[in-house]
């Protein structure tokens, strides 16, 4: 532990009220600031995003979601192949360089040819190939600078960095959509996505300095070498039942997440595509509220105190109570609330959690195996879900009521697979024994 850490009052006061410890400070700072920027370009363009959906059928944004899962598929099999020879301090900054020029260019484009269907289809698309595929390999890249017991203390408080950024980024669209148009939050989005690059030099040597994880400094730039193999995460997915019970985890979320905004999509289709760009902002920006004062002064001592199985559990239990509250009073203002609760808890509790399983794999399951299940896992869910229901709501004429009895059935088994992971992490002595 520095003797500046040990000295910084502000650190001190972090841990009295997070539980960071002060060698820790410093890192969990810049790595708050890195996803803070990553996120407030995020969703400065995804109410963009989000406001086209409306201007589709259910068919129509089904096939875009279909379209999704297989730009998905192809990205995380070039970033395997590419990741085995270009080290990773290297290759993270590249990745977010790489989005912010299309980014650019779709800007460029909207403003070349106009309003363009086609355009605006694949803005949509690469938009959601973007918004897991970045997180994947910022949480890669945190999962190789902390070790476990420091993860249990600092992703909380890093999240909150992603929670702020989700905060600032909406509040610019929501407020200002009408002002700025939808083509300059585009470059505004794309130039934030440039800012964080400098401070990965900065977090590689905290790691040594700071937190004396050397071991995993080796491992993340590359001195522990990858398989060359483009396609050996998905193998290594599909072969490992740790790496297989995250999966249908996220695939279980990805359920709820599917069928709460095909509903909420519906609801507002009535309105303005500006308006509705605005509500989008507006939800976002709730949730993320909510979710910044949970990460901050909840997640970290729930997860060392109550331990994983608590932690991953408690989310899909409080939504098998929340949908059997829309089955009974199945209302727009009642999903809203569902819907802000689910992804509050979410990015305060499950997603820190979910983060935290990935520092007891091996380099290769971390860096190949973790893109996989958070890109292509995902979005295979988003496909399969969005499909399910459309054939539903299409084909049985189920309404919302029928909807929430079968999403409170499914948040079940989720809480089920929450507490296997807990109980296979929690149990776990060294960094790579599973």
């Amino acid at each position: 532990m520095s003797d500046s850490s040990r000295g910084n009052p502000l650190a001190r006061i972090v841990k009295a009220a997070t539980k960071v410890e002060p060698n820790e400070f410093k890192a969990t700072l810049v790595s708050f600031a890195f996803v803070f920027c990553l996120m407030a370009a995020y969703y400065i363009m995804r109410p963009v995003r989000d406001a086209l959906s409306s201007d589709w059928t259910d068919e129509q944004l089904s096939w875009l979601w279909t379209s999704t899962f297989f730009f998905s598929a192809i990205a995380v099999s070039i970033y395997g192949g590419v990741i085995s020879r270009i080290r990773f301090k290297i290759m993270v900054p590249s990745v977010y360089a790489f989005f912010a020029s299309t980014f650019i260019g779709f800007y460029v484009v909207g403003n070349t040819i106009g309003e363009n269907d086609l355009v605006n289809r694949a803005f949509y698309v690469w938009l959601s190939v973007f918004s897991l595929f970045h997180l994947s390999v910022f949480w890669s890249f945190m999962s190789g600078i902390y070790n476990k017991e420091q993860a249990k203390r600092t992703f909380s408080v890093i999240a909150v960095g992603a929670t702020l950024g989700a905060i600032v980024g909406p509040s610019i669209p929501t407020f200002f959509a009408d002002d700025i148009g939808a083509l300059n939050l585009l470059l505004i989005g794309a130039l934030l996505l440039l800012a964080p690059i400098p401070l990965i030099g900065v977090l590689e040597r905290l790691r040594t300095e700071e937190l004396g994880n050397a071991d995993a400094q080796e491992r993340v730039a590359g001195k522990k070498p990858l398989s060359a193999n483009p396609f050996s995460g998905f193998a290594s997915f599909a072969t490992n039942p740790y790496l297989l019970a995250i999966g249908l985890f996220i695939l279980l979320y990805v359920s709820m997440n599917t069928f709460i905004y095909f509903e909420l999509r519906d609801a507002l289709g009535e309105f303005e595509r500006d308006v509705r760009t605005q509500y989008w902002g507006g939800i976002d920006l709730a949730v993320n509220l909510l979710a910044g004062v949970t990460a901050l002064f909840a997640t970290g001592r729930l997860a060392t105190r109550a331990g994983m199985s608590v932690t991953l559990a408690l989310i899909p239990l409080l939504m098998v109570v929340g949908w059997l509250v829309v089955a009974m009073s199945p209302v727009l203002i009642v999903l809203v609330g569902l819907q802000v609760t689910r992804r509050a808890g979410n990015y305060a509790i499950t997603r820190p959690g979910r983060e935290m399983l990935f520092t007891i794999v091996d380099a290769d399951a971390r860096f190949k195996a973790k893109p996989v299940i958070d890109t292509v896992v995902y979005r295979g869910g988003d496909v399969l879900t969005a499909w399910a229901y459309t054939g539903i709501t299409a084909t049985l004429g189920i309404g919302l009521a029928g909807v929430a009895v079968l999403s409170a059935v499914i948040c079940a088994a989720w809480a089920v697979v929450a507490l296997f992971l807990g109980r296979s992490y929690d149990g776990s002595a060294e960094p790579e024994s599973i």
